[in-house]
């Protein structure tokens, strides 16, 4: 009742303000368990995607979103269950990874969508990173359920980190064909295995979002970019003693 009133508030205002524009909706199942996994451009991913499609899909998000205190802190958790999102908490890197992979096991065996950014965090400069070879690939092993290929489009020109106020412009989603990994069935315990799956799952989503790509870990990017703002920070400030 609540994931409904939400989904044609929000998904309503978010068609109507932005009219995302969408290829390959006829890959979405009308029933039965999917695996979404998609780029991760911006915040506003987990909405446009949702917004366009008539099923219920769900996300993982942080646990702060919904323990936060005060009014807004509730208001923040009532619309993020609302809109259909997972708590995970994150303060331990191995027990989150758990969290989540146990979460979208449950969502798959309710017969439902479960999405998921492989990637783990946003892209920092709008490039494809490489894919983490945990929650998306074991999910998909452990239930054999399809994996849906997702490109999310100019979504981080919408609105880039730090900026409040959203800029009016067409998003673009891409919906692959469903990848069938029912022949690793059971073996979400290989490593190689899973980093193969990722891989390929990585190399559908390039194909939809034109994306270059980068064969690091997109945390470990965004570790650079800060080393080296640092770094020109501090040569500037030698520079103007």
């Amino acid at each position: 009742m609540i994931y409904g009133a939400m989904k044609f508030s929000i998904g309503g205002s978010l068609k109507l303000a932005f009219r995302p524009w969408v290829e390959g909706l006829e890959n979405i199942p009308a029933e039965g368990p999917a695996i979404l996994a998609s780029n991760h451009l911006s915040f506003s991913d987990s909405f446009f995607l949702p917004a366009v499609l008539d099923r219920k899909v769900t996300f993982i998000a942080k646990a702060e979103y919904f323990t936060s205190p005060g009014v807004k802190g509730k208001l923040t958790a009532a619309f993020f269950k609302g809109v259909g999102q997972l708590p995970v908490d994150r303060s331990g890197a191995r027990g989150a990874g758990e969290a989540a992979i146990k979460s979208g096991i449950d969502v798959i065996e309710r017969g439902e969508l479960f999405g998921i950014y492989p990637e783990g965090t946003r892209s920092p400069d709008g490039r494809l990173y490489r894919g983490k070879p945990g929650g998306l690939a074991r999910v998909a092993l452990a239930t054999g359920a399809p994996v849906i290929p997702v490109a999310m489009i100019n979504t981080e020109k919408i609105q880039p980190p730090g900026k409040v106020i959203p800029k009016l412009m067409r998003p673009g989603i891409r919906i692959g064909k469903p990848l069938d990994f029912s022949r690793y069935h059971g073996m979400d315990g290989d490593r190689f295995i899973l980093r193969s799956v990722t891989d390929e799952v990585m190399y559908e989503i390039m194909k939809l979002s034109g994306q270059e790509y980068v064969d690091i870990y997109a945390t470990a990017a965004k570790r650079q970019i800060a080393d080296a703002e640092k770094a020109a920070k501090a040569d500037k400030a030698d520079k103007s003693e």
